[in-house]
């Protein structure tokens, strides 16, 4: 799992990529992502996402139509793929181009993993 997918998702133990010494770290060994600075707004949408797939168990518990849970499904993944688009728009504008600056082998690295990323991205 990647750094941008760790952003999109419940906090993971999973081998991924994270940044040595990334821009705003003060030293607090905490390191800081694009993301940042929206934290809170994103956590708001997750937290709306969320209600909408607790919404679509709620659905299948009181035998809702089929239609309707795949047009819920339909709306819960595209939410998800929105949510995820901005996280890779904000990798893009701080750890990639923070790894430009710095240039060398870090700024291939950087390009290889959000090339993985959206190919990820592609194959949902």
């Amino acid at each position: 799992m990647t750094t941008t997918e760790a952003g999109a998702t419940a906090p993971s133990t999973s081998a991924g990529a994270q940044d040595t010494a990334p821009p705003g770290n003060a030293g607090d060994g905490h390191a800081t992502y694009g993301y940042h600075h929206q934290k809170d707004e994103h956590l708001k949408r997750l937290r709306r996402i969320e209600g909408q797939i607790r919404g679509l168990q709620r659905m299948v518990d009181e035998d809702t139509y089929c239609i309707d849970i795949l047009t819920q499904v339909s709306a819960s993944t595209k939410a998800l793929q929105s949510f995820a688009l901005q996280l890779l728009e904000e990798h893009l504008r701080h750890c990639v181009a923070d790894a430009a600056v710095k240039g060398g082998a870090e700024i291939d690295a950087k390009v290889e993993e959000a090339t993985k990323a959206i190919g990820r991205l592609l194959r949902t």
